[in-house]
């Protein structure tokens, strides 16, 4: 679990934006919890101004400590997110956060590889701007989407020589920071990769000896068949890998234990983890043995 408290805010809404595909960038006043959210971190968000409203689960995008913000990133996929995306700027939802683990470097680690697929992607942009802005560290972003990207999409100019030639969409946010990344789509979005996350992380990894591959970790948050593909990955090439999963949440903080998952661990034994607070970050070997 963080070792942050949880808070419990009133988050003023200072900006609703809605983007293409029913996708929606939420900004709220939250001061307490833009303090400590890290990467990997999600909130417990209330849909509604009713009381009672049941609450849902959203990894953070992004932070302000000084103006006391944080951002949201949502699909709108159920009545719990069609609520939410008709509440206007200047109402007040009823927030509980950061919840959960982040992710964490280990010290072999030079270049991280972060993979975000669809309701994926806030936590690896989290994690790709903090690890620019708080170490020497520039990871390597792919990420996938079968509907249209939720920013702006630009040709790179960041050369990776390893990848094909035609791939080179990239999200300008990371490209302005120096942040190679490129883009994949089975939908023939211009200068996207013409196939899955893992094919064209596989390419990217393939293309290094040995020792290049030791200094790589993985870090993947998306749905379950793209974590699955991303464990296969790290264990066929023997590259550590952390996986962010997600699952259907009552209460987000341990008591009713409605998001378990089972795990492994390294004595064979087999347990059941709470999503909420055992995770949402696990090591892939963890949750999908090999």
């Amino acid at each position: 679990m963080n070792d942050a408290s949880i808070y419990a805010e009133k988050a003023q809404v200072l900006a609703h934006d809605a983007l293409p595909a029913a996708q929606y960038l939420l900004r709220l006043h939250a001061p307490e919890c833009a303090k400590t959210v890290q990467p990997g971190n999600f909130i417990h968000l209330s849909c509604s101004h009713e009381k009672y409203s049941l609450k849902r689960p959203f990894s953070v995008l992004r932070s302000a400590i000084d103006e006391g913000w944080i951002e949201v990133l949502y699909k709108v996929v159920g009545s719990g997110t069609e609520q939410l995306a008709s509440i206007k700027a200047g109402d007040v939802l009823h927030c509980m956060g950061p919840i959960g683990n982040a992710f964490t470097l280990s010290s072999k680690t030079k270049r991280p590889l972060l993979l975000g697929g669809g309701v994926g992607i806030p936590p690896i942009l989290f994690f790709a701007e903090q690890l620019k802005k708080k170490s020497s560290l520039t990871p390597m972003v792919i990420m996938g989407s079968e509907i249209p990207f939720p920013f702006k999409v630009q040709p790179s100019k960041i050369l990776i020589s390893s990848l094909p030639d035609d791939t080179i969409a990239s999200m300008a946010l990371l490209e302005d920071l120096g942040i190679p990344s490129r883009l994949t789509s089975k939908q023939n979005y211009s200068g996207c990769f013409d196939g899955y996350i893992h094919e064209l992380a596989a390419i990217w990894l393939e293309s290094m000896d040995a020792q290049e591959r030791s200094e790589i970790e993985i870090f993947a948050c998306g749905p379950t068949l793209m974590l699955k593909a991303a464990a296969r990955l790290s264990q066929q090439l023997t590259i550590p890998c952390q996986l962010s999963l997600e699952e259907h949440m009552a209460c987000a903080v341990g008591g009713c234990a409605g998001c378990t998952v089972e795990t492994v661990n390294q004595s064979g034994l087999h347990q059941m983890k709470r999503v909420c607070v055992d995770g949402p970050i696990f090591e892939a070997n963890t949750v999908f043995p090999k």
